[in-house]
């Protein structure tokens, strides 16, 4: 599939996951049940969340994911390291919790939230495997991108 082909279903995509919240925000309305209400609420916030990870995609196929700057890496590296942790945090006590449960509507819902949380971790590794570590934007880069090819390395001659 090419680029544009790609690009073109994300951005469908797109607009489907802004009617299902639209639809789910308008569904809602007028529900006491807060359960339930909120649930489907959870699931057009998941939506949103869609949309966002398509308009990611959408970026990295149209060349608008730029190199992050040396200057904010090493905070980047440490706000997403303590989001690992978090995360990872939020996984140990929501494992254990869903162990004690015993109603099976809590179980379920608990047990969605843990699945999130594990995917949330992963990503945010994988994340700061790829993007953080790889593509920081430092001085080294810029040097070696403007003279580490060239013939004369900015002086005439040599």
């Amino acid at each position: 599939m090419k680029t544009q082909e790609r690009v073109e279903f994300y951005k469908k995509q797109i607009t489907l996951e802004e009617k299902i919240v639209e639809t789910a925000n308008t569904s809602v309305q007028d529900i006491p049940n807060v359960m339930v209400k909120e649930l489907i609420l959870g699931i057009a916030m998941d939506s949103k969340k869609h949309a966002s990870l398509l308009n990611a995609l959408i970026a990295l196929n149209t060349g608008t994911t730029p190199l992050i700057p040396e200057e904010i890496t090493d905070q980047l590296k440490e706000n997403i390291a303590k989001h690992i942790k978090l995360e990872q945090h939020a996984i140990d006590t929501y494992k254990a919790f869903w162990k004690e449960l015993e109603d099976e509507k809590e179980k379920v819902v608990v047990k969605a939230i843990l699945n999130d949380e594990i995917r949330h971790h992963q990503l945010l590794k994988r994340l700061h495997e790829m993007v953080v570590e790889k593509e920081a934007l430092t001085e080294q880069d810029i040097w070696d991108w403007t003279w580490k090819d060239s013939l004369f390395h900015g002086s005439p001659g040599g």
